[in-house]
């Protein structure tokens, strides 16, 4: 499990740095590609760094942007992260990018079925930027979820279609699934606090997706954190 680990004197830093890290991962899969795909987090985590990347001077109309996962809900819904990645990442110079929302309104094999057709003409994706639960969960990747055994991990689905225990069991949820999000040419993990540092730390310990998913997918990832 190899992974960079970068700390920084501050969060406003950090959150302007990977900004500019994620700016500049765009412009080069363009540059090369002709087109870019990036995968980001819902939460509260990444709304900063939003904020600042939405005026990166960028070909934004070649971008495709995709939540990592999402709740079965419709974008009206706050609980949505469709709805956090709308009005705070596609706005100035990113209203240009494309959207590709994890949302359908179908459910189960049927909405994973249509998402992955859509999704396959992004892979593999660009650009995926991560965070991590407490309980070091990653996306919608959760501790004891069927998608982090060996023979799931290793499938070639793009998402699952997961029933979360402990949470809401009325929202199912979608996630891009481990291989996907390992598949990807750059991988960013965002951390902030000192009991997210701890929670990582363990997760680097137990080295078992099973029981801490972030480490399925930390070989190859930059992880960035601040107090």
């Amino acid at each position: 499990m190899s992974y960079r680990f970068e700390q920084y004197p501050d969060r406003d830093l950090m959150m302007l740095e990977v900004a500019s890290r994620m700016a500049g991962a765009l412009k080069e899969a363009i540059l090369v590609n002709g087109q870019a795909s990036f995968a980001v987090p819902g939460g509260s985590t990444p709304g900063p760094i939003f904020d600042a990347l939405c005026a990166a001077d960028l070909d934004w109309s070649k971008v495709t942007v995709l939540p990592g996962d999402e709740r079965w809900v419709d974008e009206a819904s706050e609980h949505s992260n469709a709805r956090q990645i709308r009005s705070r990442l596609l706005v100035e110079r990113a209203a240009e990018a494309n959207f590709l929302p994890l949302f359908t309104g179908e459910e189960g094999a049927e909405a994973v079925a249509g998402l992955e057709a859509a999704l396959a003409a992004h892979m593999p994706l660009s650009l995926v930027l991560l965070g991590m639960g407490g309980d070091m969960h990653t996306a919608s990747l959760f501790p004891g979820e069927a998608a982090l055994r060996p023979e799931s991990r290793n499938s070639k689905a793009l998402l699952h279609y997961v029933k979360v225990p402990g949470l809401d069991p009325r929202v199912p949820r979608i996630t891009l699934s481990v291989q996907a999000i390992n598949d990807a040419m750059s991988k960013h993990v965002v951390l902030t606090g000192a009991d997210k540092r701890a929670a990582f730390e363990e997760a680097v310990r137990l080295g078992d997706p099973y029981q801490a998913p972030i480490s399925a997918v930390l070989s190859g990832a930059t992880v960035h954190w601040a107090e």
